[in-house]
């Protein structure tokens, strides 16, 4: 835990903000079980397949998820909704997935932790970070759109993406 701390933490001093897609979307995994690499729980699952829904006017062109099946599971609904094959990134090292976001062509989704969210969001140029996020919270979703960073809520429809005209 203190190494993920300690390599976000590096990662976030180290650099200014990284440049990402258009949009991007970083939440924490859902409801989950007790244990060191649970599953989603019965809440969690429901909340996957609501996430596969949420997205109805901005699709993810790509996914990012950790190793723990929490993570997985949290997208897999979406991913099977959008043919797309999640890329699976070291939590402990996000650095080479907060690379291959930069380089992302359309939007994108990462599914992080309590303790790595923030910190993505930092690094990608959203406001800085206050701490983890409390144990109890979930389905917050982050968006970043050209540099501009918002909140939004699973259990709230998706906002409509603001274009401005050519």
């Amino acid at each position: 835990m203190i190494r993920i701390l300690l390599a976000l933490a590096a990662l976030v001093l180290g650099s200014s903000a990284i440049a990402a897609p258009d949009t991007i979307y970083v939440m924490r995994h859902l409801e989950r079980d007790a244990g060191r690499d649970p599953d989603l729980n019965a809440m969690g699952r429901a909340n996957a397949e609501m996430l596969g829904r949420w997205f109805r006017h901005e699709r993810p062109r790509a996914i990012w998820v950790t190793s723990f099946k929490r993570t997985q599971q949290t997208a897999a609904p979406l991913a099977k909704r959008l043919k797309l094959t999640p890329t699976v990134y070291d939590a402990t090292a996000p650095a080479a997935m907060l690379t291959a976001v930069a380089q992302a062509k359309g939007p994108v989704l990462i599914v992080g932790h309590s303790n790595t969210v923030p910190r993505i969001v930092e690094a990608l140029g959203g406001p800085k970070a206050a701490g983890d996020l409390p144990d109890d919270d979930h389905g917050r979703i982050w968006i970043g759109r050209r540099g501009v960073w918002s909140v939004a809520e699973l259990a709230k429809p998706q906002p409509t993406p603001v274009r401005k005209a050519p």
